[in-house]
């Protein structure tokens, strides 16, 4: 579980002292968290289709619903980072907090098997998920509102490029740049491409809402 709370930054600075850094169990947690909140939509809505439930999924486990989370439970206190990370802010970054927390999930998963995770996440997730599964139309994505907002300003669709692909096929992790008008606007990362993407959308309307 301890691995969970080193950042890359610090095993890199730190080699002696650590074995390892968080980013496998990233991926594994981000798996675990998925399978509990689409558990919990699944139960709470059956009436719902497809689309609408993995659009509430992705408004509970996105980046920054994540950090929010880690937040509430004091992550950013015990994340070990390297000197650079640490001095320019990475324990409030929303990437690091929600890599930690996803990290932290997959750490309890591997030690305790599901039915602990779940029932230690269910507090923390219940009103969150039930706060999104009460409303009655479900939260748009962040790639749904770009390309909104684009096609609103004559820009035309959004196009998503990836741009690094690191790590064996069964545990990468991508960079995908969005690009509006023939110009990059943000780059995202991710445990998968879809993951990526979301994340580059999320960047993108920050920089858009704040000119």
């Amino acid at each position: 579980m301890a691995q969970a709370l080193v950042h890359s930054s610090y095993a890199n600075e730190n080699p002696s002292l650590v074995v390892g850094h968080n980013e496998r169990l990233e991926f594994l947690g981000d798996a675990v968290l998925g399978v509990i909140v689409s558990e919990f939509l699944f139960a709470f809505l059956p009436d719902e289709d497809e689309g609408a439930l993995t659009a509430r999924r992705a408004a509970l486990v996105n980046r920054d619903a994540l950090a929010a989370v880690a937040r509430e439970i004091g992550l950013n206190a015990l994340i070990l980072l390297g000197r650079g990370e640490a001095d320019g802010g990475g324990a409030d970054r929303p990437s690091v907090l929600a890599g930690a927390f996803e990290a932290v999930v997959a750490g309890l998963y591997l030690e305790d098997g599901m039915t602990e995770t779940t029932r230690v996440l269910t507090p923390i997730l219940r009103q969150r998920a039930s706060a999104i599964a009460e409303i009655s139309e479900p939260p748009k994505s962040a790639k749904s509102r770009l390309q909104e907002w684009s096609q609103r300003e004559r820009h035309g669709k959004p196009a998503y490029q990836v741009r690094q692909a690191i790590g064996p096929a069964h545990d990468q992790r991508f960079t995908v740049e969005v690009v509006v008008d023939g110009r990059v606007l943000a780059s995202g990362t991710g445990s998968s491409r879809q993951r990526a993407e979301e994340q580059a959308a999320i960047t993108a309307l920050g920089l858009v809402a704040s000119q």
